[in-house]
């Protein structure tokens, strides 16, 4: 805040400083509403990449059982939840699969990977 002194204004030291804290307040929250909306679409990537983990792996265990390509039923099955399968394999009618999602953050891609297990409960 100024003062009038003898016909002309002072400056006190603290005037204008209410802006630049603001302006500091405001690209901190800016900053953190960005990182938090980045680590909100890589937790979606995972769930994402996790239901289609299981999900292929659950399409290969029932192909096993009935005589089909259990690795083909899998990957049919990420493609649909729009994912790719890295990697399946099969241990008698048990079906293990790693399937990933790609995400654009930032200009760079991310891929997220899951894993997924499905078959009927062995005897033991």
């Amino acid at each position: 805040m100024s003062r009038r002194s003898e016909g002309r204004l002072e400056q006190r030291p603290e005037d204008g400083f209410a802006v630049p804290v603001a302006l500091g307040l405001g690209g901190v929250l800016v900053a953190l509403a960005l990182a938090g909306t980045a680590g909100g679409q890589v937790l979606v990537a995972q769930r994402r990449a996790a239901a289609a983990a299981d999900l292929a792996a659950l399409a290969g265990a029932v192909a096993a059982q009935r005589g089909q390509d259990p690795c083909a039923a899998a990957r049919r099955m990420a493609e649909l939840d729009e994912a790719r399968l890295r990697e399946c394999r099969v241990e008698g009618e048990q079906v293990r699969v790693v399937s990933r999602v790609a995400l654009r953050l930032a200009g760079r891609e991310l891929v997220v990977e899951a894993r997924g297990h499905a078959g009927p409960r062995s005897a033991g």
